[in-house]
Formats: C-alpha cells, structure tokens, sequence
C-alpha cells in the first residue's frame, strides 16, 4: 500500500533539496518513490506554440503523453481533482510512498524544512490549525525548539532518522 507525506517550507528553505535527498535515502533503502509537485509557473502544454502546446490548448486535447527514451510526461485536463491525496491515487498508486511539495494547507503528514536565511521562523506553530500533521523539523537553527521532533543539518544520521520517521509515520494511501 502507498504512503504519502508532504515536505513544506518557506519558499526558498531548501523544500526540493530537502525532497531529493529523502527520496535518494528512500531509493537507497529499496523502497518505489514518486514525487508530486505544486507548479505555480504554467507548464509546457499551456504555452501556445510549440507543439506539445499546439495539441493541449488548439487541439483541446484531454490528455497528452509526451514520450521520451527514458522519460514519459503526462498533460492532463480531465476533471481530475487537485488535492495531492486524490492526484497521488489518479497518477502515482503504485509507489511505496508518494512524497508531496507544496500543497500545504492538505492534511497530510509534514515534514518541514527550515533555514534560517529563508525567514524569521518556521511555518510551523503549536497553536496552528492542523499543527498535528507536522512530523518533524529539519533546520540549521540551533536554538529552535519544538514540540515535535527537531533535526539539525549538522547530525550526522539526520537523514537516516528522517527517512525512518517519514516512513513509519507517512499516511497510508489507499485506493
């Protein structure tokens, strides 16, 4: 059964560092992994054009599959919905787990990335709505504390704790 579980953070903190390094740990570990992303720049086959966008936006094209040697890109305008729980079971339900950047506000297990060059303090807080889904922060703050676990860039097994928090505590996604 797939997982899935969210990587949130300021913008520029280190989310997709953040996700890269987990899901290569995941890999090392043998475990399936799919990555879900929150795009805020339109992508390719909404750009009028060039030829992916030609068959999405002139030909109206439901679906495109852009089919390289090695890659496969999926444009998709069906009504499929937009929260990344429903997206992971349309697209991504044979992974071990799913890992989510961006969609914050889903209730879905966090793990947040903090840099202190990136903002003042974290995302998140005790008293926020939903404070509950946070699993864990990852900083270079020293002095952070939370009531959730901290792990600072400068442990030596960081990553290795993480994946295994991530794992054990990612929601199960079922079909």
């Amino acid at each position: 059964m797939a997982r899935i579980i969210s990587i949130v953070g300021l913008k520029n903190a280190g989310k997709t560092t953040l996700a890269v390094a987990l899901s290569s740990e995941f890999v090392r570990k043998g475990r399936r992994v799919m990555m879900l992303k929150q795009a805020e720049q339109p992508n390719p086959a909404e750009v009028p054009g060039g030829e992916t966008g030609r068959f999405f936006v002139e030909g109206k094209s439901e679906r495109v599959l852009i089919a390289g040697s090695t890659t496969r890109t999926i444009f998709d305008r069906g009504a499929a919905p937009s929260d990344p729980e429903a997206l992971a079971r349309r697209y991504l339900l044979d992974a071990d787990i799913v890992m989510v950047e961006g969609f914050p506000a889903a209730p879905l297990p966090k793990i947040e990335v903090f840099r202190r060059e990136a903002g003042q303090a974290p995302v998140y807080r005790p008293d926020l709505p939903g404070a509950a889904d946070w699993l864990a922060l990852v900083t270079d703050d020293e002095k952070l504390q939370a009531p959730i676990p901290v792990l600072r860039f400068r442990d030596t097994m960081w990553l290795h704790l993480l994946a295994s928090l991530a794992w054990d505590r990612a929601k199960p996604l079922t079909g």
